[in-house]
């Protein structure tokens, strides 16, 4: 086994709001078991015109959410399709990817897939998710739970895996994660990284993006729940691909 310690993984993070992009990191750190160092950031809207082989030398990429950001919106957010390059870029590289929420938008986008937004009534609190017969044979999903609980807070949502891409969890309204055949690259449109004290800080945060008032963001936040299972997979990701996995960048197929 690989030494934990020795890891060093870069966040992909599309963050515009200070508060929001300490605790982003700060959670994939805490969920992943990961000293803070060991998690480097690469903001986009610090840096959008980095390289697509800027996450070349790291043990692996994460990518997390952005309420300040669309996929839909190349023109207005110009380092959308920098975040398409890099994600075919890593995937054709073999590097370990954990992406979540606007990553796994990204992805979808990045492998063909198609992304459609809702005005209304979209997909905001903790929420049952469901997992494929796929599932079960799956690395990281494979002993957890059907019906667990996640984070999920999102406008924008694909109905199904791109091609080459194995659905692996959904609910009735889109896919909510999938592996790319092959590779080590998984993708979450729910929040493995989101607990729910984090789900209540960040919804006060972006409540007028979200929410129609203070009654709508009271009720729910009153019906959030806890969400081990859905947490538990950010460590699993490190436990069972970037440790017992052959994470060795040396030994990366292409």
């Amino acid at each position: 086994m690989r030494d934990r310690s020795g890891l060093r993984a870069l966040l992909l993070q599309i963050r515009d709001k200070v508060q929001v992009r300490r605790e982003e990191h700060a959670s994939f750190c805490a969920q992943a078991g990961l000293e803070p160092g060991q998690i480097e950031v690469l903001n986009v809207f610090d840096r959008p015109d980095f390289p697509p082989d800027v996450a070349e030398g790291y043990d692996a990429l994460l990518v997390g959410g952005a309420s300040e950001a669309s996929v839909l919106e190349p023109e207005r957010y110009p380092f959308v399709p920098r975040c398409l390059d890099l994600m075919r870029q890593v995937r054709d590289d073999g590097l370990p990817v954990f992406a979540s929420c606007f990553g796994f938008q990204l992805a979808v986008l990045a492998f063909g897939g198609r992304i459609v937004r809702d005005e209304r009534d979209f997909e905001m609190g903790t929420l049952p998710i469901r997992l494929s017969p796929e599932a079960r044979e799956d690395e990281i999903l494979g002993d957890t739970p059907d019906g667990f609980l996640a984070v999920s807070v999102h406008r924008e949502r694909s109905r199904r895996a791109p091609e080459g891409c194995i659905e692996l969890a959904y609910t009735d309204a889109c896919c909510h994660a999938f592996r790319v055949a092959g590779r080590p690259f998984w993708a979450f449109q729910f929040h493995p990284e989101v607990d729910r004290a984090t789900l209540v800080e960040r919804l006060t945060v972006f409540k007028d993006h979200y929410t129609e008032g203070d009654e709508q963001l009271a009720e729910v936040l009153e019906q959030a729940r806890e969400t081990p299972e859905s947490n538990r997979l950010v460590s699993k990701f490190v436990d069972r691909v970037l440790l017992d996995g052959d994470a060795d960048p040396a030994q990366r197929s292409s």
